[in-house]
């Protein structure tokens, strides 16, 4: 189980989006990256916060940042939940969870005494260079994008 740190490098990844193309950490150097990890396409928290990144998606690029969202949903999925809300950032998928674990997102988790694995609610904020900068473990959604926007 990784556990990600302030200060360290970033896991690197390559997985496919909901464009139909693959995309590597690397492709982004040069830019802040606000990486967030999500549990499932088309829930209500999801949605919310996948909505605000959305509408607020130019205060983020005037601070030279993008916006990348991730979850286990495939591709076809992450396609749907994009042109359903209309989402003009990247929504990456892995399927295999291995980014999500490197990431240390992939948790044991519980609803109603039941226990099963799952995604974290989680951002991490990437500088220029590709190292940590900000790590925000079980995010509520509400208030998320000022408490980011802050940061960059």
């Amino acid at each position: 189980m990784s556990t990600l740190k302030v200060g360290t490098k970033a896991p690197a990844f390559t997985l496919p989006a909901q464009d139909g193309k693959t995309y590597s950490l690397k492709d982004f150097k040069g830019k802040k990256i606000v990486l967030y990890f999500y549990p499932k396409d088309n829930t209500s928290g999801c949605t919310r916060e996948a909505c605000d990144f959305r509408d607020n998606l130019s205060a983020f690029k005037k601070k030279g940042a993008v916006v990348i969202g991730m979850s286990s949903d495939s591709a076809s999925s992450h396609k749907k939940f994009s042109e359903k809300h209309e989402l003009t950032f990247t929504l990456l998928s892995d399927e295999d969870k291995a980014i999500l674990t490197a990431y240390g997102v992939w948790k044991e988790k519980s609803m109603y005494g039941r226990k099963y694995m799952g995604i974290e609610r989680t951002t991490v904020v990437i500088d220029e260079k590709g190292i940590v900068t900000h790590i925000y473990p079980k995010v509520k959604v509400t208030g998320h994008i000022d408490e980011i926007l802050s940061v960059l």
